[in-house]
């Protein structure tokens, strides 16, 4: 054997060691088939869910691995992004204007959670539903299946001022993101892979209105848009008017050829200047995203397998693991403690309340939840009433202008 061969095979196995060495470090903790025993139906159910939700509105793909990675990026992937209130009285992630109305696959995640809870009380983490649930909708839009490890735990702690300068937004340029990717553990390769949700999915017109209107002194439109696209997105998108309500914006698709399918598709889109926000157009104007958007538009498996080793890449940063680390959430929406309070609260209302009263009112609530395959027609979760949050005005100036993200 030559010694350039023994140098290679050297090389390979030392490689291979580090990988190893990181893959270990990285897990920590984390395995595949955490719940093989505590509760081995929890994968199938909530794949069940998910397909089943997805055939009622194929929006709901895009919308938990949004809601995933959404949930990752911020203090780790710990749910809680969930949170309807935060147990310190903090204004919570969900209604950060990055996130607040523009949020899809709520519902389903609550859903999820019922129906294991009935099943496997107080065992299956909200933030493990969420890293299963984003992997059913990737793999129900077209990505083949990939493990996802489980055993995090549910975090205690949710703010929206923590998403403000930390947290990319569509109008960010390629050394920002990157720089916001690399903050948290991720290359740039990371980025261009996941910039590939777009695939499916799509945002509001008020997203990327400067880029069709008054663009510039010199241009009305960007010039790096293509003219036919740019004249079709004028179509669907009319001028703001001051008083337009942003829920009620027209959106578009990310992707006009296979919007709902997840391919390579939004990067021939990117090099044929069809990209819709300038956080997507930004990956051809840089060299070295270019070259990946390139690599990838020519190889979908390529692309397929580096974006599922990116999911499970997010899908283990900064993870509560362990006993003594955040929870397991009875319900998803309110750590334990305050769910507890709300039961407790519940008897002594009961008790006030006329019995005519009282009568009308189970009248008009809905039957106890059952699993979705034990259902005709599903009613809508039944949720704890909202705590009304202060404005919240810093960070609305921050972001205020990029809601509706995705």
């Amino acid at each position: 054997m030559s010694q350039h061969t023994l140098l290679f095979l050297f090389g390979l196995l030392a490689s291979a060691t580090q990988l190893c060495a990181v893959d270990a470090l990285i897990v920590n903790g984390l395995r595949v088939g955490f719940y093989g025993k505590t509760c081995p139906v929890a994968e199938s159910v909530i794949s069940d869910i998910v397909n089943n939700e997805i055939a009622m509105d194929r929006g709901i793909s895009p919308g938990l691995i949004r809601l995933f990675f959404h949930d990752c990026f911020i203090t780790g992937c710990d749910a809680s992004i969930l949170l309807d209130v935060s147990p310190a009285g903090d204004v919570p992630e969900k209604e950060s204007s990055a996130n607040g109305f523009t949020l899809v696959g709520l519902r389903t995640i609550d859903l999820a959670k019922s129906t294991l809870e009935g099943m496997c009380p107080g065992t299956v983490s909200c933030a493990d539903i969420l890293a299963f649930a984003a992997r059913d909708a990737a793999v129900a839009a077209g990505l083949p299946r990939y493990d996802v490890v489980a055993g995090r735990r549910d975090g205690m702690r949710s703010n929206m001022d923590d998403l403000p300068g930390n947290f990319p937004v569509p109008g960010h340029h390629v050394p920002r993101l990157t720089e916001l990717f690399n903050q948290r553990g991720l290359s740039q390769e990371d980025l261009v892979l996941l910039s590939g949700a777009h695939s499916i999915g799509g945002a509001h017109c008020f997203m990327f209105a400067n880029r069709i209107y008054n663009f510039s002194k010199n241009a009305d439109i960007d010039p790096t848009l293509d003219p036919n696209y740019a004249k079709w997105l004028r179509q669907r998108c009319p001028p703001r008017k001051p008083d337009d309500d942003p829920e009620q914006a027209p959106k578009v698709k990310f992707d006009a050829q296979t919007g709902e399918k997840l391919d390579v598709a939004y990067y021939s889109e990117l090099l044929a200047r069809r990209g819709l926000l300038t956080s997507d157009n930004a990956l051809i104007e840089d060299p070295q995203t270019k070259a990946m958007v390139e690599a990838f538009a020519r190889n979908e498996a390529l692309w397929q397998q580096k974006f599922a080793q990116a999911m499970q890449k997010v899908g283990m940063l900064d993870v509560l693991i362990g006993e003594g680390k955040g929870q397991v959430r009875k319900q998803c929406r309110l750590v334990n403690e305050q769910e507890k309070a709300i039961e407790q609260q519940q008897p002594q209302q009961e008790e006030q309340q006329p019995p005519q009263e009282e009568e009308e009112q189970q009248q008009q609530q809905p039957q106890p939840h059952l699993p979705w395959f034990l259902q005709r027609r599903r009613p809508r979760p039944q949720h704890r009433p909202r705590v009304p949050f202060r404005r919240h005005p810093v960070a609305d100036l921050v972001n205020g202008f990029f809601r509706g993200f995705h």
